[in-house]
């Protein structure tokens, strides 16, 4: 079908749904409108998602729909545990805040002043910058990544503080730039322990957690820890079936959090109550951030602030390892949605939208006509070149900043990125993945978002390029043989 074709079985789609919101008057109706929402999820062998909706503090419609554990057929359950993901974010910056409300610290303070083993790159970075993802340090999952460590390896605090210290650069002047960055809020938790004396699991548990009467609520810092009731995470295969996608990294602050949908709730009803933090903490928690150009984000502190057919909404998703989650809330309808899923593909934003459509939709503005499939990023054209014009930029690459050799070979006419390898030369991986010549020294991976910049030296060889993985900038490699080819030492 063409794209055309698509867009207008996609708006067909769209105003069907609107139309069944509108005729869904009764409770019962609602209901069986929200289970629509969910029906691909319950087919035999399937996971899935657990939803809550919720309105005046109490809640309307609770259900599960596919399995928490296919190997076992355990059945979702609005009280099976999740991994949240960067949902986790409010909690990291509600702790900080309820720190700041204790005299102990200040979100205008220096991240080094609690954190002195970061570079000082001679530009002042506060906990505010972190708060709000204005800091310019460069995400450490995407280090991780490109330095070749597994989702499915185990990680600690120490790893990661690690591999943010020995950045050499920012992306950006702290407070000129919003881009996403998980360093700052796994910093944050650093900055919880090192302040209050307990990690984050154990401050979040005892001034957030246990007051709002969230048994089901905690931070997994360890991957020996058992949680009771906890969904296992997939991801689809190619050809049909499911595969296991569970992460085992320890540091938490930008995730790490598990909890339920009727856990979650609970934290969201307190910003209503007010009971832990009080109103003024839950308006800073929810001041949006302005960058020093004086622009206006729509990032507060762990939450976007923002507008959804007309309504001003309040959220957070998340995406970790085959978890994926969403927590929206209608601030002035006193109405919010819990959806979290056990599957990548599930896509709780989208879901937790739909559902809220079929209870506010009366009061909302026309919906935006929605298309499955995104529009293609435009991409730069491709350049010709020879196997002899690529010649020079074959060799081995070493990265202070990432602890890793990148190799680079021909193979049929093209330039290939074909190992990636420790400081002892030992091979990590081979992805042997083909490189598009976008201009004179530049190439792109389309697939991973990579560009290749290459500089010149004496003889048309390069010594050395930088490159650029969305929220990571600038990442520095020379040119030096692998151990292994540096003969005897003399």
């Amino acid at each position: 079908m063409s794209r055309r074709g698509i867009a207008f079985v996609s708006f067909a789609l769209a105003v069907l749904f609107a139309a069944a919101c509108s005729l869904a008057n009764t409770p019962e109706q609602k209901k069986a409108a929200v289970d629509e929402v969910f029906s691909d999820l319950t087919k035999p062998g399937s996971p899935g998602c657990s939803l809550a909706v919720a309105r005046d503090g109490k809640i309307l419609y609770e259900s599960g729909y596919g399995l928490a554990n296919i190997e076992e057929n355990v059945a979702i359950t609005p009280q099976t545990i999740f991994d949240i993901g960067s949902t986790s974010k409010q909690f990291t910056a509600s702790s900080i805040l309820l720190l700041e409300k204790q005299g102990k610290l200040s979100i205008h303070d220096d991240i080094r002043k609690y954190i002195p083993e970061l570079p000082d790159y001679g530009k002042r970075i506060t906990l505010l910058h972190l708060l709000n993802h204005s800091s310019g340090l460069r995400d450490y999952l995407t280090l991780f990544e490109l330095a070749g460590v597994n989702i499915d390896g185990v990680t600690t605090d120490d790893d990661a503080l690690a591999i943010i210290a020995r950045q050499k650069a920012l992306n950006f002047d702290p407070g000129s730039e919003f881009l996403y960055s998980n360093s700052g809020f796994f910093l944050l938790s650093l900055v919880v322990k090192r302040v209050s004396g307990k990690t984050l699991a154990e401050f979040a548990a005892e001034n957030i957690f246990s007051p709002l009467g969230m048994k089901r609520t905690l931070y997994r810092d360890s991957h020996t820890l058992l949680v009771p009731g906890r969904a296992l995470a997939y991801e689809p295969k190619e050809g049909g079936g499911f595969a296991l996608n569970v992460s085992y990294f320890e540091q938490t602050g930008d995730g790490a959090v598990h909890t339920s949908v009727e856990d979650l709730l609970k934290w969201d009803e307190n910003f209503y109550s007010g009971k832990v933090g009080g109103p003024e903490f839950l308006a800073e928690l929810q001041e949006r951030g302005t960058l020093s150009s004086g622009k206006k984000l729509d990032y507060a502190k762990g939450l976007f602030v923002r507008d959804y057919r007309g309504l001003r909404t309040v959220d957070h998703g998340g995406s970790w390892g085959g978890y994926r989650a969403q927590l929206l809330r209608f601030p002035d309808r006193h109405f919010s949605v819990a959806c979290l899923c056990n599957l990548s593909s599930a896509n709780p934003d989208r879901r937790a939208r739909r559902v809220a459509a079929i209870y506010l939709g009366e009061e909302m503005k026309p919906a935006p006509r929605e298309s499955p499939d995104e529009e293609p990023r435009k991409k730069k054209p491709s350049m010709s070149v020879t196997p002899a014009q690529l010649s020079p930029y074959t060799g081995a690459y070493w990265s202070e900043e990432l602890g890793v050799y990148y190799v680079f070979a021909l193979k049929n006419g093209a330039l290939y990125w074909t190992e990636l390898r420790g400081a002892e030369g030992s091979p990590r991986a081979k992805p042997a993945k083909e490189l598009r010549p976008v201009g004179p020294g530049e190439f792109v991976f389309d697939s991973y978002g990579l560009q290749f910049h290459f500089r010149p030296s004496a003889g048309g060889v390069p010594a050395a390029f930088s490159l650029d993985a969305g929220r990571t900038l600038g990442i520095q490699f020379v040119r030096r043989p692998l151990p292994e080819e540096t003969g005897p030492a003399r």
